[in-house]
């Protein structure tokens, strides 16, 4: 049996391998970088959708955004640094705002959370220029940076 695929899914199918290949090849500080500039692409479709009264999207959006802050604090080790906790809280307190966000259709929160997260990608963005380019597989994602 010879499967075909239609013009649009072998292109599909190399952009989901390049990423693949981005995230495996990637450093642990990329990884985190990554994963911020995700969190905020979420976040900005989400508050977008809500100012359009899409809610379906918005709460995709949304759901996804809860996901990356959960591995975030799942990941964040708050006795290598002494922000630890600080940051433990704001991402507590986003992820609570997000639910909330989507639960009352709220864009407000939403743009609050974008208020407070953007500044902390822009952060990890500029903490991870500072580290040397090559990939260190063997420390967790972002250890040099203060988390798992």
């Amino acid at each position: 049996m010879t499967l075909t695929y239609g013009p649009g899914l072998g292109a599909q199918a190399k952009r989901n391998q390049f990423q693949r290949d981005a995230i495996m090849s990637a450093t642990p500080a990329r990884l985190l970088t990554m994963l911020y500039d995700r969190l905020l692409l979420d976040l900005n479709r989400a508050e977008t959708a809500q100012q359009n009264q899409q809610w379906s999207v918005a709460s995709e959006n949304l759901i996804h955004a809860q996901a990356i802050v959960s591995e975030l604090l799942s990941t964040l080790k708050t006795d290598v640094w002494d922000g630890g906790e600080g940051l433990k809280a704001l991402y507590t307190y986003t992820l609570n705002a997000m639910m909330n966000a989507n639960i009352h259709r709220d864009a407000a929160r939403t743009r609050e959370c974008i208020e407070l997260l953007e500044p902390l990608r822009e952060a990890w963005h500029e903490a991870a220029e500072q580290l040397p380019a090559q990939p260190d597989r063997g420390v967790g994602m972002g250890g040099e940076l203060g988390i798992a």
